[in-house]
């Protein structure tokens, strides 16, 4: 495999597990050194990273509350103090809690609340700590969500909120970077075998949500990772700004 990002530094922030993971190794698959944060698996993510260094590269875990805003700074000193740069950073850590309806009377609005300081304000946070150190041409993605520009189900307003709170965000930074030819850019998957998805879904993806894909299945873990590689790597330098859908066509 040709290592189209030799002596490039990613971190990917809740990378001990699901899409974070596998993003990790598809990255050092290319060559990156690597950098993943977790807030408790701890086990998982030193796991994560044996399996990085097998590949031949460098790679760390650092143990990082994106629900504290005070953490981002140190997490990214963390990444320069070990490899002395930062080139891709990608913003996957977040939380899902759906299936109260808005006018739900017993709707638990602390927990909900949280999801906002996690998926928004900690991934803003991280952004904010990156941005100065990250190097001239360098690459931020953002991983959201379909439900981001499209509900098909109730009980989802707060997690969608919040994954379309990034894409504006990300608009924003691609503008702000884009002198320093740093491109960012948003993934938005639609259901993906995690455990995040297991959480809410249950074991199975329902039929009738199924039936709303034109293709009739869910996203591999592999087919998002491929598409985050891509915008990470030297061949999307002039892709800023966007938002892409890895969702079997759901919402067309």
């Amino acid at each position: 495999m040709t290592e189209t990002l030799g002596g490039k530094v990613a971190l990917i922030t809740g990378g001990s597990r699901g899409l974070g993971a596998v993003t990790a190794e598809k990255l050092a698959d290319l060559g990156a050194n690597v950098a993943i944060s977790y807030a408790s698996s701890a086990d998982k993510a030193h796991a994560v990273v044996e399996k990085l260094k097998s590949k031949g590269v460098r790679a760390i875990a650092i143990k990082s509350d994106q629900s504290n805003l005070a953490s981002a700074k140190p997490l990214i000193d963390a990444v320069i103090a070990e490899f002395g740069r930062l080139d891709i950073l990608v913003n996957n850590a977040g939380i899902a809690i759906q299936g109260q309806l808005v006018d739900d009377p017993e709707l638990d609005g602390e927990k909900y609340n949280r999801q906002w300081q996690v998926n928004v304000m900690g991934t803003i946070a991280n952004t904010r700590a990156a941005a100065p150190k990250l190097s001239d041409g360098g690459r931020i993605i953002f991983i959201g969500s379909l439900l981001g520009s499209h509900v098909p189900f109730a009980g989802a307003a707060d997690y969608a909120g919040t994954k379309a709170a990034l894409v504006g965000y990300a608009k924003g930074i691609a503008r702000d970077l884009g002198g320093r030819n740093i491109t960012v850019n948003v993934i938005q998957p639609g259901v993906m075998p995690t455990d995040m998805a297991t959480e809410v879904l249950g074991d199975s993806v329902p039929d009738a949500l199924l039936d709303m894909h034109p293709i009739r299945r869910i996203a591999t873990l592999d087919e998002v990772a491929e598409t985050i590689a891509f915008f990470a790597g030297p061949h999307a330098g002039y892709i800023t700004g966007e938002t892409v859908n890895v969702a079997g066509g759901i919402g067309t």
